[in-house]
């Protein structure tokens, strides 16, 4: 019998996608590839092709808790990663789990949109994310229209945005790629004053779970003890080999290849 040394558990609190590019399959791919075990909570079910998202369910908040403690009393959980949540039931809902568990570091990805556009929730939602969980998080990891949701800011720029977010959470990472530019700035802000910005190539296309993509690297990142500023590098890097390897496997948006094609090999 073969004894394995234990890979980091992270927790996943998010929705299920069907077309299997976003969501928890995007998180447990993510997380694999870092050498992290994830652990997926279903918080939400999905109506949604790598088109766009036309419906959703958000679960009986007694279901996601009993799922969230089955884990956290089985497994020594390392982090947590938030992902689409939808109501604000499950915002109190994962505050309440959160709170505790107070030693846990969290990466927060606000997701209120699908890539398609379509909402996964409404913006009060996202006002409620803002007060009661980014101060419960170690880093936020928002696009510029997530962020301007979260900041009430519809035209603002990224430095604007973090301005009104970072008095609610220490850390930030606003992702770039949604103008024209050809050249994707993702920029890191942190509420004592450090402000790195990452530059990466443009590439071709749209991608449908970029953005769980990056935030699950980055909790499994920290899971296994790398510290913020190279987790955030390593992860940006990570995240953007898996969309120029991305594939198209249905009528819209391209899906981030997470695991090699030797991965089991």
């Amino acid at each position: 019998m073969n004894i394995y040394s234990s890979r980091p558990v992270v927790l996943c609190l998010s929705g299920h996608d069907p077309s299997g590019g976003a969501g928890l399959q995007a998180d447990i791919e993510a997380l694999l590839a870092q050498g992290c075990h994830a652990a997926p909570a279903v918080t939400a079910l999905t109506v949604q092709d790598t088109v766009n998202v036309t419906d959703f369910r958000v679960l009986d908040r007694e279901w996601v808790l009993a799922q969230a403690n089955a884990v956290l009393n089985d497994s020594e959980v390392a982090a947590v990663k938030l992902g689409m949540l939808g109501s604000l039931e499950m915002v109190d809902t994962v505050v309440e789990l959160l709170s505790a568990h107070p030693h846990l570091p969290v990466v927060c990805d606000p997701v209120l949109r699908a890539g398609g556009g379509g909402r996964l929730g409404k913006d009060e939602v996202g006002y409620a994310m803002r007060e009661r969980l980014l101060p419960l998080s170690i880093i936020a990891t928002p696009n510029l229209p997530e962020a301007r949701i979260l900041a009430e800011l519809p035209e603002g720029t990224a430095d604007e945005c973090a301005e009104k977010l970072l008095p609610f959470i220490k850390n930030l990472l606003i992702t770039g790629g949604h103008g024209d530019e050809t050249e994707i700035h993702n920029r890191v802000y942190s509420r004592d004053g450090l402000r790195e910005t990452f530059i990466c190539q443009r590439l071709p296309g749209s991608y449908h779970g970029s953005g769980c993509t990056l935030a699950s690297a980055l909790a499994g990142r920290l899971a296994q003890g790398e510290h913020l500023a190279s987790a955030v590098r390593s992860a940006l890097d990570y995240t953007w080999r898996t969309l120029r390897d991305a594939e198209q496997l249905g009528k819209g948006q391209f899906v981030p290849r997470r695991l090699p094609l030797d991965f089991c090999s």
